[in-house]
């Protein structure tokens, strides 16, 4: 086994978190910044897919995403929520029938918005606006992100797209852009990254899919491009900084009103 490479305020909240909407079980990991047990601030949260492979190479499939050694590094000011993924991934990260099966995507976001955000919102301090509140991932993990972000925009201020895997969808652009005419009381901001040596037309879905969103005023999209890029770990790894700091700019003023959040832990 390897050695666990997890930072301390990275924990394990629950081996075995219920996902009613599935039937299923999921292990989920909580990141909290460094200044969390020194504060009573309300903190951004990200919720992000694929939880084996963010925090701890014990647990990775290949190299580890060190999201909790980079966003103390860089001193940032959020709660990361990592779920696990499943031999379901294939399913549960598509919101279309596919030739894997039955899209399981409506009822993983339903768990993550019904049944683990309120969870995650009573027992620790969250900032619950939706300007920060933001979901991430990569390549199936990206795919459900942009889905989930489009089809809860009430819920989600943006999405961080990481290789979306629209290889599985490809015609994406049209299938959201109704989403997008009718989201248009809900400003968002998408984050998407590619790689030119990923193959599958990667670029020129992501340049599809953004480019058909940055027509409408109320989206603020950002996308990036590696001329070396590929689909993997280190990659997205690399870029996750790039991604928060780009995030981080645009988070409205913390001192506005709000629904206090009391949670204690």
């Amino acid at each position: 086994m390897e050695t666990q490479t997890k930072v301390p305020n990275v924990d394990v909240i629950d081996e075995h978190f219920y996902i009613p909407q599935l039937d299923r079980h999921r292990r989920i990991w909580l990141y909290r910044p460094t200044d969390y047990y020194y504060t009573e601030k309300n903190y951004t949260v990200i919720y992000m897919h694929d939880g084996q492979n963010l925090f701890d190479e014990a647990t990775a499939f290949g190299d580890e995403w060190a999201i909790d050694k980079t966003l103390n590094a860089m001193l940032a000011e959020c709660i990361i929520v990592g779920i696990d993924n499943s031999e379901k991934r294939l399913t549960e990260y598509n919101y279309n029938d596919s030739e894997y099966g039955v899209g399981e995507g409506k009822q993983y976001m339903d768990f993550i918005i019904t049944t683990l955000k309120p969870f995650i919102d009573k027992n620790f301090r969250t900032n619950t606006r939706r300007e920060h509140t933001h979901i991430a991932g990569s390549s199936m993990g990206g795919l459900i992100s942009l889905y989930g972000a489009m089809n809860y925009p009430e819920v989600f201020g943006g999405a961080g797209i990481f290789s979306p895997s629209f290889w599985l969808t490809p015609n994406a652009a049209e299938e959201l852009k109704p989403l997008a005419e009718r989201n248009a009381n809900y400003p968002q901001r998408f984050y998407f990254y590619g790689g030119a040596q990923e193959g599958e037309n990667m670029l020129e879905h992501i340049a599809s899919v953004a480019g058909m969103l940055e027509h409408y005023k109320h989206y603020d999209v950002h996308a990036e491009v590696d001329a070396e890029g590929t689909h993997s770990e280190f990659c997205w790894r690399n870029k996750f900084p790039d991604y928060y700091s780009w995030l981080a700019q645009g988070f409205p003023p913390t001192d506005q009103p709000m629904e206090q959040n009391n949670a204690g832990k």
